[in-house]
């Protein structure tokens, strides 16, 4: 079961998701097995991480800023390379279990949409697999 979201990316940011990867599972009625959530852009992201206190996200946009840079030895010409380095970093995709009809997610765990080259228009992918 393969559910579909809408993403509107304003700026550079971590969107949770979580919510929404909690509702397809729901929709899904399976009690054991996980969820797959995939992103099909070269510019953005999946990744788990804490979801209580917001510098966490703060501090890792500022640390992937300064770890990769635009440089103008880059010679892509979307000029988007950058992008395209934090999203190879972050990774598309995560596998979270799925006990009880829930997520198995830590008590500080959030997933989150992560996007590095706004303003975009975004989707992504949640698959609930039985186990």
């Amino acid at each position: 079961m393969i559910f579909e979201y809408q993403l509107s990316a304003k700026r550079e940011d971590f969107y949770d998701i979580t919510a929404q990867v909690s509702e397809a599972v729901a929709k899904s009625d399976v009690q054991d097995g996980a969820a797959v959530v995939y992103c099909p852009h070269t510019t953005a992201g999946i990744t788990i991480n804490e979801d209580a206190d917001p510098d966490v996200v703060r501090d890792l946009l500022f640390a992937l800023s300064k770890t990769y840079p635009d440089r103008p030895e880059f010679r892509h010409m979307e000029g988007n390379s950058a992008a395209h380095l934090k999203a190879s970093v972050i990774g598309s995709s995560v596998t979270v279990i799925i006990r009880g009809g829930r997520l198995l997610l830590g008590t500080w765990q959030g997933i989150y949409f992560c996007e590095f080259d706004p303003p975009r228009s975004r989707k992504y992918y949640v698959k609930i697999l039985r186990a």
